[in-house]
């Protein structure tokens, strides 16, 4: 089965490469340089043109017996880890200091990484497997957005990114981004404060009659960011707010965001004005138990003794991606904790057991017969 000692070898040196979001060069050369040693046909796409990044998105294909599959995790980390200095203790990897781990999603990739290469090395068939290695996934999942599909054969995916490998996430919302453009009208605050309109107050009034966060068991929303003023003397006449919904309910979805817009009517009536942008970050999927992937984890897992869990999904990933583009995928844990944050961990027993997780999906892949 998988040999621990290599898995956490890869980890540590995937965790040595600096690999922020458009700077994932270094790391796209490794996987790359492995994969060809495997005989792997690959090739890196345009991907990093259209970001502005160092590299496009890393493509491996090898043919086999049985059913297509994908397995994908994303090279690219939400900061830099330059500096890190990694501590190990009772088999949990972390860093010491202020930095991230880039534990998300570098687990995801060994994990990837170390099941290919238990398959090879066994003399295992594999069954026609696809892997890509995508950049700028922090970024609003760009790489995966910018994938060319056309040369996959795919029919079951799956994205490592996440903790525990007993879970598996099988669906996940569409993601509407709003921003609302305030207007209002400047004014000395101290000699004339009653000629102005401030703006910021007005955001507030709208932003205090929301429903935010936990709107039900399908959907979210959130005010994030404000921008506006000038000096604490002007009366502010802009205010830019920053907000999101997600539901797996595209019509709960639709009730949310005109909730929030409504909630800025009033700001004309006070003499103010506003406009708003919307933008689709992603549409939801939500994955059967008759689908592929779903099959394929749950018999990988019955062959393994393993009790899993299939859960919905809050956030977005490359999954939400490959799925609008026709490869049914869910999602899967490797080990990585509390990600984007210096408390960020991985546990190198669930990032061995995804590993394992992926070497049975594999063989399981090879039973299936396509017509």
């Amino acid at each position: 089965m998988v040999n621990k000692e290599r898995l956490r070898e890869t980890i540590l040196k995937l965790l040595s490469i600096n690999s922020q979001s458009r700077k994932e060069r270094k790391i796209a050369e490794f996987l790359r340089g492995k994969l060809e040693s495997w005989g792997f046909e690959v090739w890196e796409d345009s991907a990093g043109s259209s970001v502005q990044g160092e590299v496009g998105n890393i493509i491996g294909r090898r043919d086999g017996l049985g059913l297509p599959i994908l397995f994908n995790a994303h090279m690219d980390t939400i900061a830099s880890t330059a500096g890190m200095k990694i501590k190990i203790e009772e088999e949990i990897i972390s860093q010491e200091g202020a930095s991230i781990l880039g534990g998300d999603d570098k687990a995801g990739i060994a994990a990837i990484l170390e099941a290919v290469e238990t398959l090879m090395e066994e003399g295992e068939t594999l069954p026609p497997l696809e892997i890509v290695f995508t950049i700028c996934e922090e970024t609003g999942l760009e790489g995966a957005k910018a994938l060319d599909v056309s040369r996959l054969n795919a029919k079951a995916g799956f994205v490592l990114d996440g903790g525990e490998p007993q879970i598996a996430i099988i669906s996940a919302p569409s993601h509407e981004q709003l921003t609302f453009f305030v207007r209002g009208k400047s004014a000395h605050a101290g000699v004339h404060p009653e000629l102005g309109i401030n703006a910021i107050q007005l955001a507030s009034k709208a932003i205090a009659k929301m429903k935010l966060g936990r709107i039900d068991e399908e959907t979210t929303a959130n005010i994030g960011v404000i921008k506006g003023g000038k000096a604490r003397n002007i009366v502010p006449d802009y205010v830019e707010v920053l907000g999101e919904a997600r539901s797996r309910s595209e019509g709960k979805l639709r009730k949310q965001v005109e909730h929030m817009l409504s909630c800025f009517e009033d700001i004309r009536k006070e003499g103010g004005d506003f406009i708003y942008r919307i933008e689709r970050e992603y549409n939801m999927f939500c994955l059967t138990l008759d689908s592929l992937p779903v099959r394929l984890l749950l018999s990988a897992g019955e062959k393994l003794g393993l009790s899993l869990s299939l859960k919905d999904g809050g956030g977005g990933s490359d999954a939400n991606i490959f799925n609008e583009k026709g490869i049914p995928s869910l999602i899967m844990g490797a080990g990585a904790h509390m990600p984007h944050s210096p408390e960020e961990k991985i546990y190198l027993k669930e990032l061995e057991l995804s590993a394992l997780l992926l070497y049975q999906i594999a063989r399981e892949a090879l039973t299936i017969r396509v017509r």
